[in-house]
C-alpha cells in the first residue's frame, strides 16, 4: 500500500470487508502480485467493548471467505473440481 487512502465501502451490516486483495503489478511486467489484508479488531477498552477494526496483513493470503458453519469441518476445502 502505498499511503493512499480510499474510500471503504461498508456492507449491510455496517462493517467493512473481512478481506482486501490489493494487486500490486509487477516492474517486468508480469502478472501482479496479490497483497491479502485481513480485517482484525483494533483492540477493546477497559470495559470490554471493542474500538473499531484495523487490517493486518496475511502474509499466506488464503482465501477463506466462505461461511464457517459450526458442523463444518476444519480446514476442509471446497470441492473446486468442478
Amino acid at each position: 500500500m502505498d499511503g493512499r487512502v480510499l474510500p471503504v465501502l461498508l456492507g449491510p451490516t455496517g462493517h467493512p470487508p473481512k478481506t482486501y486483495r490489493i494487486p500490486v503489478p509487477d516492474a517486468a511486467g508480469g502478472p501482479p502480485t496479490v497483497l491479502v489484508y485481513r480485517r482484525v479488531p483494533r483492540g477493546h477498552s477497559r470495559l470490554g467493548i471493542q474500538k473499531g477494526w484495523k487490517y493486518a496483513y496475511d502474509p499466506e493470503g488464503k482465501a477463506s471467505d466462505r461461511p464457517r458453519w459450526p458442523w463444518s469441518r476444519p480446514g476442509r476445502q471446497a470441492d473446486t473440481d468442478g
